[in-house]
């Protein structure tokens, strides 16, 4: 439609005057009507309704026509978007506030038709044709409007918020036609409705649909009245949110309104009857809906049993990802992620072959037991990543509540599944990797033993229905693949030992270190510090100083740190503005940013005396060699240790003294040795405690070398318990101590015999470089350890006086 010029517009001073082709401003309203006769508030903000405020004072006239929008959400609206039928209005004030908005005071004059739109811009214009009631003069009409009169009054009686007023306003309204806008304009119904109000011309007619609304409000103004005298006995303050809460929802029940709450509980029951739950998890859930129906929406245990419900239905009960098949592809991603560890490998590939021929198999539950820094942690995320499966990691160091792993009851406040509900949740799979770390560094205390509430988690033939506290309902976990990590097995409790598959981890080699600094710690650590492979190269040979002089580890823990040492001098020297490109390659040039080394070969220098022996033990940190002392000084026959040596290694030295007075002379040392001295034995580092079976072979050799002044081998290291007979027990450990043998420059190392099978698990380099002798007896000890032999001491036998002569 193309805008016409308006022509002037008459001058109506009252709503008499509004006839057909006049034009008057348009102010359209949002979710509102006004009603002839009605004054009310108005809040402009759009620039087109502002301009027509501003310009009133300008107009022949402050009567502007009002008409409500069909859709709110429309800001400029046209023709098309505007009600027919609206209400000619007089500006009775119009109030500016600081953001530029105007707040109207209007009085509603007649009805008007919109005829045609005069002008858009800066504001609506449109020709207007006013209506004019009809029905009037009508006995009908007089009744409807006295039945009018009498539903409106009932409904300010119930109505408390209503001034008494209001009653005395209706009586004073006489014509039908304005007693029915001024109700219509106060009732509470939707904008449609009340349109269809002001459109309807007859009287009659509109009284009826008045009626037909305000005897639905009568309704349930009269319902909510019974509902207050039905619960008024119960009420006490505790039920004063609940009874208002019941009134809203009769309110909205009557209104055919859905409630909030109960639209949630519906969602609920369509998620329970979705998610296919297990059939005891589904009678529980569909048991709480129902408590949750008959609950207060604000009380305490509402909010627990919904808490519940969404515990229930956000676990993983089916959903699981596939696994990946491809044996090939899984052996290269766990290549890629690390060097060596072979045997876990191994263990990895094994069940993966076995998942592709039987499909229901139960996941393993391994333990990776070594020192810290051989990538325990970061090996089950390889297996997850190489089986395509979701990580989850636990960490079990010092917790001492069983309810970490089983949950809280619900009757605690706060209660809360324990975290291998948690982590399955997080999962979002019923076939994820668990990592349990530190499982060897559980506490236990009055709070439960958590170690005991692994059995049933760590159980394969358990698993499959375990019981969390929180949620009382049976949870398979045998499809999970679990993967706990400790440094030492003792601590673990033997049933729970009992139950994992146990891999040992004993450390790297040097030459695995230097290849595994050469993959993975220098690109990660030069990538983490901003630095190009341009700008820095570390090559093998100082790398292998790093390994010999600066670390002393089975993992590469240290190792990754030295290097990220000497990466972050050379980023200071480059973020200074010295782009050389740097070369590590000696030991000078480590020292700049590393200092003097630390660590030095020193078992050439501690055993240069007689009664020195370097022993080989094991700690939680991978296997250290250990030096044994001994020494005799004037005294009374004592034994003298120390070293903190614990009750183990104290009884291993008794026994080597007891061995060598009873066979002090095969040894070639005099009977009385210890008639008038003591004997100390000292194992240096006194600060860490020492304790274990595998010391006793040292101590002998130590004690013999000491007696007899013959040195012990330098390059020589042992291990082995003895016993008063002389026999030598086997050790545990061997992989780790002879690592720690290789470490230390050690060139022969002597085992007990029945540990010959063990050094299947030696790297084959360093069984290469070292000479293995294996003994039964502390005699074959001393044969390969001294550097000479010793001979038997000979008592001299005294000659037997001469028989007397007989005499004649």
């Amino acid at each position: 439609m193309t805008e016409k010029k308006a022509p002037p517009p008459r001058a109506p001073q009252d709503e008499d005057v509004v006839q057909f082709g006049d034009v008057l401003p348009v102010l359209p309203i949002r979710n509102a009507v006004l009603f002839p006769g009605a004054v009310a508030p108005f809040d402009v903000g759009r620039e087109k309704s502002v301009a027509l405020v501003e310009d009133v004072d300008n107009l022949p006239s402050p009567v502007i026509a009002i008409f409500a929008q069909r859709d709110p959400s429309t800001d400029d609206p046209g023709q098309d978007d505007l009600h027919t039928v609206g209400c000619a209005a007089r500006v009775l004030k119009a109030l500016k506030h600081s953001s530029g908005n105007y707040s109207l005071i209007l009085q509603g004059l007649s009805r008007i038709r919109l005829e045609d739109v005069a002008q858009s811009s800066p504001y609506l214009k449109a020709k207007v044709r006013r209506l004019d009631e009809t029905g009037l003069d009508d006995d009908e009409a007089e009744a409807l409007s006295m039945s009018l009169r009498d539903i409106a009054k009932q409904v300010i009686q119930l109505m408390p918020e209503l001034p008494r007023e209001a009653g005395s306003l209706i009586d004073s309204i006489q014509a039908p036609g304005a007693l029915a806008d001024l109700v219509a304009a106060n009732l509470d119904a939707p904008v449609e409705e009340k349109a269809q109000l002001l459109e309807t011309v007859d009287v009659k007619d509109r009284i009826r649909k008045v009626l037909r609304l305000l005897t639905r409000q009568l309704e349930i103004l009269k319902m909510r009245e019974r509902i207050n005298s039905q619960i008024k006995e119960e009420m006490g303050k505790n039920q004063r949110e609940y009874v208002l809460r019941q009134q809203l929802k009769a309110i909205k029940e009557e209104l055919g309104e859905d409630d909030g709450d109960q639209g949630d509980l519906d969602g609920l029951e369509d998620r329970i009857a979705k998610a296919n739950l297990p059939s005891e998890a589904e009678q529980v859930a569909k048991k709480q809906i129902k408590r949750l129906r008959n609950m207060q929406v604000g009380s305490a245990e509402y909010t627990v049993v919904r808490t519940y419900l969404d515990w229930i239905l956000d676990l993983p009960w089916h959903n699981q990802t596939p696994d990946n098949m491809d044996i090939g592809a899984v052996r290269k991603v766990l290549d890629e992620d690390h060097y060596g560890l072979e045997k876990v490998k191994k263990r990895i590939l094994e069940y993966l072959a076995v998942r592709k021929l039987k499909k229901d198999k139960k996941g393993p539950i391994l333990c990776l037991i070594g020192p810290p820094g051989v990538g325990k942690t970061s090996l089950g995320r390889s297996i997850a990543r190489s089986l395509g499966r979701k990580f989850h990691r636990i960490s079990l160091g010092g917790v001492h509540d069983e309810a970490a792993i089983r949950g809280h009851r619900r009757t605690y406040v706060g209660a809360l599944p324990g975290q291998i509900i948690q982590g399955m949740k997080k999962a979002g799979t019923i076939n994820p990797i668990f990592m349990m770390d530190e499982v060897d560094k559980i506490g236990h205390d009055f709070r439960g033993d958590p170690a005991a509430a692994l059995l049933e988690v760590l159980d394969p033939e358990q698993n499959n229905t375990f019981a969390d506290h929180y949620l009382e309902i049976p949870y398979d976990l045998s499809n999970v693949m679990f993967v706990a990590t400790a440094n030492i097995a003792d601590p673990i409790p033997a049933p729970l030992r009992d139950r994992m598959e146990i891999l040992e981890i004993p450390g790297y080699t040097r030459r695995e270190k230097l290849a595994i600094a050469r993959q993975h710690l220098i690109p990660k650590q030069i990538e983490e510090h901003g630095i190009t492979p341009q700008q820095l190269e570390i090559t093998d040979p100082a790398v292998e100083i790093i390994i010999d002089n600066y670390t002393r580890e089975a993992g590469v823990r240290t190792l990754e740190r030295q290097i990220a040492s000497v990466i972050r001098g050379v980023a200071v020297k480059i973020a200074e503005g010295d782009n050389t490109p740097r070369k590590i390659e000696t030991e000078d040039h480590l020292r700049e940013f590393l200092g003097p080394q630390r660590y030095t070969s020193e078992v050439a220098e501690r055993t240069e005396e007689a009664g020195v022996a370097t022993g080989l033990a094991w700690t939680s940190v991978g296997g250290e060699i250990l030096f044994i002392e001994a020494t005799r000084m004037f005294g009374s026959a004592k034994l003298q240790l120390t070293g903190q040596l614990g009750d183990v290694m104290k009884e291993s030295a008794q026994a080597a003294l007891s061995y060598v007075r009873s066979n002090s002379e095969r040894f070639g040392i005099s009977k009385d040795f210890l008639e008038k001295s003591d004997i100390h034995i000292h194992i240096p580092a006194g600060a860490m405690p020492k304790d274990g079976p595998s010391a006793g072979v040292t101590m002998f050799t130590a004690l013999v070398s000491m007696l007899t002044g013959v040195r012990v081998r330098h390059d020589v290291a042992m291990t082995g318990e003895i016993t008063l007979r002389g026999r030598v027990l086997p050790i545990g450990g061997l992989k780790e101590k002879v690592l720690a043998a290789h470490r230390a420059g050690i060139k022969r190392v002597i085992v007990p015999e029945r540990n010959k099978a063990d050094l299947d698990e030696v790297p084959a380099e360093v069984k290469d470089s070292l000479e293995f002798v294996f003994v039964k007896k502390m005699e074959e000890v001393l044969d390969a350890a001294l550097e000479e032999k010793l001979v038997p001491k000979v008592e001299e036998k005294k000659e037997a006086p001469a028989a007397p002569t007989p005499s004649n």
